[in-house]
């Protein structure tokens, strides 16, 4: 059997101990029908008929609550759901929590308590979050999350597809050496995407035994990607050598922000760096001069955004979605990037083919009402 077939048994038997695969075969299902990933039409009258349901036309309360919002992802991707939810005529409350998983949950009752029309949740624990979460069920508020381990029947739970874009990010990583050398691995538990990621990660520590980890580290923090700097800083005079390190693994985009500046500044730049997400600010990192950033595997945060809130305004509108829906990433490498100009979030899509076309949770009235929105 060869390699990819081996990986992809060890990657099967992972995904099915810690999250099922359904979502990832309805997927696969799709594209063999031909039918892009993401293209998932409600069937309700007032998506067959296009006209506006009373229940979204008019000024909608939304709650946004976060668990951790640091970085240009996070800013991208809040900037998606306001865009939005202003598109729609709504207004859009957001709740930082600082990584506190308590006071999240308190936002959750304080939206509860304040009725508002619909909520939306940015990652958290099902064994913080529950609870709460299931008041506002019981109190007919509807809610999407984004990358949380909720299975809470009614809520709709989206992400990433955090195993792909970690093995789209390890087999680029994999190939580039050959399938031998010693690599860093930044990481942090307490994160449903992260414990994910960390899934693929312990799945091709078995497959590919000849990349050893000579060290590990991460915290998330208020300044994740200075305090990663540091840390790096110190992993680089503990391996001083060229050939000590050959690349590091971030699953994390405020990890790869981190590791990248200090290999830069120790002149290290013969260690590369392979993350996941994307933003403006990574895009810069990753073609600046001589970036040790060579490979990411991510999706699109302000469409993350926007996706969210439209599902959320189809269920305000009483249209069915999903229990569960992952977004198609995407492998984005430095080798690909133009070197006569710089690429933003808003063009790459120019690039990698596919960006950002995501048409799910859409409805023939979101037109209409965002038509009906514009000042």
């Amino acid at each position: 059997m060869n390699s990819f077939k081996s990986f992809l048994i060890i990657l099967m038997t992972a995904a099915l101990l810690v999250a099922g695969c359904a979502n990832e075969q309805d997927r696969v299902a799709r594209q063999k029908n031909n039918h892009p990933a993401g293209q998932i039409k409600s069937t309700s009258p007032a998506a067959a008929s296009g006209e506006i349901p009373n229940k979204v036309n008019k000024p909608l309360k939304i709650a946004a609550i976060t668990q951790l919002s640091i970085g240009t992802f996070s800013s991208q991707y809040i900037a998606g759901v306001t865009e939005q939810v202003k598109a729609f005529g709504g207004e859009v409350q957001v709740y930082n929590a600082d990584n506190d998983l308590s006071k999240m949950a308190s936002y959750v009752d304080t939206a509860v308590n304040q009725k508002v029309d619909g909520i939306l949740l940015d990652h958290g624990r099902a064994d913080a979050l529950a609870p709460s979460v299931k008041k506002a069920v019981a109190a007919g508020i509807p809610v999407v999350s984004f990358d949380s381990d909720l299975d809470i029947p009614g809520v709709t739970v989206i992400d990433q597809d955090d195993y792909s874009l970690a093995w789209n990010s390890l087999r680029t990583m994999t190939q580039d050496l050959n399938g031998k050398g010693e690599i860093v691995y930044i990481w942090v538990g307490g994160f449903a995407p992260m414990e994910r990621r960390n899934v693929i990660y312990e799945a091709f520590q078995k497959r590919y035994p000849h990349i050893k980890e000579v060290a590990r580290f991460g915290n998330a923090s208020s300044n994740t990607a200075l305090d990663t700097q540091s840390q790096m800083e110190a992993i680089l005079k503990k391996y001083p050598n060229k050939g000590d390190i050959d690349a590091v693994f971030a699953p994390w985009d405020e990890f790869a922000k981190g590791a990248t500046r200090a290999i830069q500044q120790a002149g290290r730049t013969e260690i590369k760096v392979y993350g996941i997400d994307l933003s403006d600010e990574d895009l810069q990192f990753m073609q600046s001069l001589n970036s040790p950033w060579v490979a990411t595997a991510a999706t699109d945060p302000a469409e993350v955004g926007r996706l969210q809130v439209r599902f959320l305004y189809q269920k305000i509108a009483g249209e069915s979605t999903p229990q569960v829906y992952s977004i198609q990433p995407h492998l984005v490498e430095k080798r690909w990037l133009p070197t006569d100009r710089k690429v933003s979030m808003k063009d790459i899509g120019k690039v990698i083919n596919g960006w950002g076309q995501s048409d799910a949770g859409t409805s023939p009235w979101m037109k209409k009402l965002t038509e009906a929105n514009k000042k």
